[in-house]
C-alpha cells in the first residue's frame, strides 16, 4: 500500500495560519504541529506510526497517549498518539485528525514501548497488542475523578545508582549491580524489617531489603506449601516495594488466585491501596480500576494476565504467581505469555520480578542458569517439616496385600487414605478430566468411539463423516459427540461390529458419583470448569476437583489422592512432566503438614519422584537439560505456522529465515473436519537469533497480507503446545 493509499496528505498543510486558511486546510498548531499516530489496524505491513496534522484547535488535547479519530485509507478509524513532532519527514500534505476520542492520556511511554517491544517479539502487530493492553474506554467511568489519591507508605526516594544488570537470557543492559542477586553484598547482617513470611527462606529477607532500598532483585522462588501461604510473602514483597517508593503488579492464573491475593494486600497495605482487576468486574468497573492505576491513585495492581500491562507510575516489581499455568497465556494474537510480557517490563524498566510457584519450570530455571535472576528456596529441614506424606500407589508392598491394586482405579492404599482423612476433615480427590465420561472405547476391541455422522450441510460419503470422539454426559443419558454435539444412539463400532461401549477415561463427576455410593454419609462437592469452589470448610467432605480448580480448605485437607497419574504422564506434550508435577503440587500444597497423599501413577517416573521428595527444582534442571539435548523450547527459540497445505508451503518458500534456522515438517494436525485440512511447520533457531526469526516471519506475513491472500496462516512464537 503506497502513502497516498494511507491518507497522508502533501506537507503543505503545514503552514503560516493565513495561508492554510486561503487553502481551506486546516490551520495547525503553531508548536509542534505533527502528530504520530499508531492506527489500530492489524494488517503487518502498515505496522509503523503515521504522521497527521494537529488543527489549532485540538492543540490543548492533543497530548501523547489519547484516544483519537483518524482517517485511514479511506475510513474512520481508531488509534492512539505516539508523540507530538516539529516536521514529518513525509513529502506530501497531510491529513489532520479528525478528533481527540477523549484528553485522558491511557497510553503511556512506558507501556507503548512495551506494546511495541512485545509486538516485536512475538512477531506482531503493535495495534494488536495495544489491544490486550489499553481496555475499552467508557465515557462515564472516565469521567468520574472523584475518588482520592492515595498516598500509600511514608516514601523515601531510591538510592543507589541506575538499575542495570542483565536481560532475560543474558543480555547485558548498561551498568550497574546485577539485578539477579537476592542478597544485600553491601550491607552484609543487615535482614530489613518485617520479613514476616519470608524469614523461612534464607534469601528471602535480602530479597525484601532490595525492594525497599529502591533496587531491582531478580528472584525465582520455591514456595512452601501450605493452603494460601503464598499469597502473604507476596502481599509483603508488594508492601516492600511501595515503602521503596515504587509501583507493583502482580500477575495470577485466574479469579481465585486474584481473591487470594487481594485479602493478603488489603491485610498488608490496608483499605483502598490497590485495585484487584479481573475480566468477570465487567466492562466498566474493570475500565474505573484501570484508570486508578493510570492516576496513580493506586500503587500496586493484581489481577490475571491483562494485569500485565496494568499502567502504574514508576514500576519498582513485578510478581507472576504459577508461571506454568496454561492461562497465563494469551490466546488473541500475537500470543504472548505473561512471564515474557513482565520479565520484558522488568528489564526495560529496571524493576524487580519474582516468578513463584510450588514447582518450577524450564522457563525458570533458564533463567536462573542465565544469570538473569538468583533462587529463593527454603533448607530441606523446613521443607520436610511441611509437606505432605507421598505414597505412590502399586508399591511391592502394596502389591503383596492387594493384587488387584494394580489395576484398580482406586486401589486399597487410596481408600484407606480417604477413610482415614475424612474421620478429621475434608478430603481432596484430583481428577485429570471432567466431564462424565469424556471418552468412551469399544467394550469388545476397545477401538476409539467416533462419530460416523457426516458434518452439517455435508454429503453422506467416507471422507466426510465428522469422526468426533464419543462421550457421556450421565449414567443414563445416549453417547453424544463432542465435537458436532449429535446423538449417537445407534453407534456400532466399525471395527468389530460390536454396539457396546466402554470408558475410556472417567471424568471428575463420574468420580464423584462413584465416591458418593462408596461413602454415603459423606457429603460429595465437586469443583471444576462447571462451577468452581473457592473454599470448603473443615467439617468432612469429599471434595472432587480437576487441577487447578480445587477449593482451599480451612485448616487443610487431611488427606488427597491424585487419580489417573496416567493420564497426565501419557499426554502427547512435551510438557507432561512438567505440567503433571505443578498440578500435583499445587494440590499437595492445599493438604495439612505431614497429611497423607495417594498420587496413582508409576513411582519409577521422574515426575513421580519429584513429588515424593517435593523436589521440583532437579526436576527442573533435568527438563532443561533434556531440552537442550533435543533442542527444544526454552534452550532454542521456536515458531510454528499452522494453516492450509498450500499456504504453509507457500510461505515457507517465501520467508527469508536466519542462515541457522532448521525447519520442521511441515506435518498434517489433527482439526475438526470442519476446519479442513491443517498442517504445521515448526522453525527453530539458537536462542540469540530469535529476534531476527520474528523479524523474518512478520515479513512474510506482511507481504501475504499485502497481496491479499485468501488462506491464513497462523505464526505463533514459542507456543505452549509444540507437540
Amino acid at each position: 500500500m503506497t502513502d497516498s493509499d494511507d491518507a497522508l496528505l502533501p506537507l503543505e498543510a503545514v503552514r503560516p495560519a493565513e495561508k492554510a486558511k486561503t487553502l481551506g486546510a486546516p490551520v495547525a498548531a503553531a508548536d509542534l504541529p505533527v502528530a504520530r499516530v499508531v492506527v489500530d489496524n492489524p494488517l503487518p505491513h502498515l505496522d509503523r506510526p503515521f504522521d497527521y496534522l494537529v488543527p489549532e484547535r485540538m492543540d490543548a488535547e492533543a497530548r501523547p497517549g489519547v484516544r483519537v479519530r483518524v482517517r485511514f485509507a479511506g475510513k474512520l478509524v481508531d488509534g492512539f498518539l505516539l508523540e507530538r513532532v516539529a516536521g514529518s519527514d513525509h513529502g506530501g500534505r497531510l491529513a489532520a485528525l479528525e478528533r481527540v476520542v477523549s484528553p485522558e492520556p491511557v497510553l503511556t511511554p512506558e507501556i507503548a514501548g512495551l506494546t511495541r517491544a512485545v509486538a516485536d517479539r512475538y512477531a506482531g502487530t503493535m495495534a494488536d497488542v495495544l489491544r490486550l493492553a489499553v481496555p475499552p474506554r467508557h465515557a462515564r467511568a472516565e469521567s468520574d475523578k472523584s475518588a482520592p489519591a492515595q498516598t500509600g507508605p511514608a516514601q523515601t526516594e531510591p538510592g543507589g545508582t541506575a538499575p542495570g544488570g542483565t536481560a532475560p537470557g543474558g543480555t547485558e543492559q548498561g551498568g550497574g549491580e546485577q539485578g539477579g542477586a537476592v542478597a544485600d553484598e553491601e550491607r552484609p547482617g543487615r535482614t530489613g524489617e518485617g520479613s514476616g513470611a519470608w524469614e523461612a527462606y534464607p534469601m528471602g529477607p535480602s530479597f525484601l531489603e532490595a525492594l525497599r532500598d529502591g533496587r531491582h532483585p531478580r528472584a525465582v522462588w520455591s514456595a512452601l506449601p501450605g493452603n494460601t501461604g503464598w499469597a502473604v510473602p507476596v502481599a509483603e514483597a508488594v508492601r516492600a516495594t511501595l515503602e521503596g517508593g515504587r509501583a507493583a503488579v502482580v500477575v495470577v492464573p485466574d479469579g481465585k488466585d486474584v481473591v487470594m491475593v487481594d485479602e493478603a494486600l488489603t491485610g498488608a497495605l490496608g483499605e483502598g491501596r490497590h485495585v484487584a482487576i479481573t475480566a468477570d468486574l465487567g466492562p466498566a468497573e474493570r475500565y474505573r480500576r484501570w484508570l486508578r492505576a493510570l492516576r496513580g491513585q493506586v500503587r500496586a495492581v493484581v489481577g490475571t494476565r491483562a494485569a500485565m500491562f496494568a499502567p502504574v507510575e514508576k514500576l519498582g516489581l513485578v510478581v507472576i504467581w504459577d508461571d506454568g499455568d496454561d492461562l497465563h497465556a494469551e490466546r488473541l494474537s500475537p500470543y504472548p505469555h505473561a512471564r515474557e510480557v513482565l520479565a520484558l517490563r522488568a528489564h526495560r524498566a529496571g524493576a524487580g520480578m519474582l516468578i513463584g510457584g510450588y514447582s518450577r519450570t524450564a522457563e525458570a530455571t533458564q533463567l536462573l542458569a542465565s544469570g538473569w535472576a538468583g533462587p529463593i528456596v527454603a533448607d530441606r529441614a523446613t521443607v520436610r517439616a511441611v509437606a505432605p506424606r507421598v505414597k505412590p500407589a502399586g508399591e511391592d508392598g502394596e502389591l503383596a496385600k492387594d493384587q488387584a491394586a494394580r489395576a484398580a482405579r482406586l486401589p486399597s492404599v487410596a481408600w484407606r487414605a480417604l477413610r482415614l482423612g475424612l474421620e478429621d476433615g475434608p478430603v481432596l480427590v484430583q481428577v485429570p478430566r471432567r466431564g462424565y465420561l469424556p471418552s468412551l472405547a469399544c467394550r469388545t476391541c476397545r477401538a476409539p468411539a467416533r462419530c460416523a455422522h457426516p458434518p452439517t450441510r455435508a454429503t453422506l460419503t467416507e471422507q466426510l463423516l465428522c469422526h468426533g470422539p464419543l462421550a457421556l454426559r450421565g449414567g443414563h443419558a445416549a453417547p453424544y459427540c463432542r465435537w458436532c454435539g449429535r446423538i449417537a444412539g445407534d453407534w456400532r463400532c466399525p471395527s468389530c461390529g460390536d454396539g457396546r461401549i466402554r470408558a475410556s477415561v472417567v471424568g471428575a463427576r463420574r468420580t464423584a458419583e462413584e465416591l458418593g455410593r462408596a461413602f454415603p454419609s459423606v457429603p460429595v462437592k465437586t469443583s471444576g470448569r462447571d462451577g468452581v469452589l473457592a473454599t470448603v470448610g473443615e467439617g468432612r467432605a469429599l471434595v472432587v476437583a480437576t487441577p487447578g480448580a480445587e477449593p482451599v480448605a480451612a485448616g487443610g485437607y487431611t488427606a488427597a489422592v491424585l487419580l489417573d497419574g496416567w493420564a497426565m504422564l501419557g499426554r502427547a506434550d512435551l510438557r507432561a512432566g512438567e505440567e503433571a508435577v505443578r498440578r500435583w503440587m499445587n494440590a499437595a500444597a492445599l493438604l495439612r503438614p505431614s497429611a497423607e497423599l495417594v498420587v496413582l501413577a508409576d513411582a519409577a517416573m521422574p515426575a513421580v519422584q519429584a513429588l515424593l521428595r517435593w523436589d521440583p527444582i532437579t526436576h527442573a534442571e533435568r527438563e532443561l537439560a533434556d531440552r537442550r539435548e533435543l533442542g527444544f523450547p526454552p534452550a532454542v527459540r521456536m515458531a510454528t505456522l499452522t494453516g492450509s497445505p498450500s499456504a504453509v508451503r507457500e510461505m515457507l518458500g517465501e520467508v527469508r529465515l536466519p542462515s541457522q534456522a532448521q525447519v520442521l515438517g511441515p506435518v498434517p494436525v489433527e482439526t475438526r473436519r470442519s476446519d479442513g485440512e491443517q498442517e504445521r511447520a515448526m522453525i527453530r533457531v539458537p536462542r540469540s537469533v530469535g529476534p531476527e526469526l520474528a523479524l523474518a516471519l512478520k515479513g512474510a506475513t506482511g507481504v501475504r497480507a499485502a497481496r491479499k491472500a485468501q488462506d491464513v496462516v497462523r505464526v505463533s512464537v514459542d507456543p505452549l503446545d509444540l507437540i
